[in-house]
């Protein structure tokens, strides 16, 4: 096997570990928060960026439209979000956190973030500033070669 190959191999290997502990620790400070890691994500992503479009949530989050309706009801019966209608066009929908939710994140989102702290915690500062910078530029030039493959009509799928 040729060395750029190892290396990429290696590279996804130590992400994908890297990325299932961390988020490890994440889910199980969620969870002992009553919801997963897609409500804590809609919500933190509403209490932060204030009223979205529940269309276009979805993008921002990662998942299917059909998939945030799903989550932005489950969120609405524990009274954490409400939904909108826009006045000048009712066919859109906005969700908004609630005072409720917004106490929510209030009192749960420092701890979160220490949890987070505590998971990454085996890179120093620079570690994880340099990673940081680093896993961008490859996120970034794996979704632009996915793209292209796509429009090139060389994706199978």
């Amino acid at each position: 096997m040729e060395q750029s190959t190892t290396g990429a191999l290696d590279l996804f290997i130590a992400l994908s570990r890297a990325s299932q502990w961390v988020n490890a620790h994440a889910d199980r400070d969620i969870r002992s928060n009553g919801l997963n890691r897609t409500e804590f994500g809609v919500l933190e992503l509403l209490y932060h960026k204030g009223q979205q479009p529940i269309q276009q949530i979805g993008g921002k989050v990662l998942m299917s439209s059909g998939n945030i309706t799903y989550v932005v009801d489950k969120l609405e019966k524990k009274e954490l979000v409400r939904r909108k209608s826009c006045a000048e066009d009712r066919r859109l929908i906005y969700a908004e956190v609630t005072e409720q939710g917004k106490k929510f994140i209030e009192d749960v989102f420092p701890g979160h973030a220490l949890v987070i702290q505590q998971a990454v915690s085996g890179l120093t500062a620079e570690e994880q500033q340099l990673a940081s910078i680093l896993l961008k530029k490859l996120g970034r030039s794996a979704q632009e070669s996915f793209k292209q493959r796509k429009r090139s009509g060389d994706d199978p799928v």
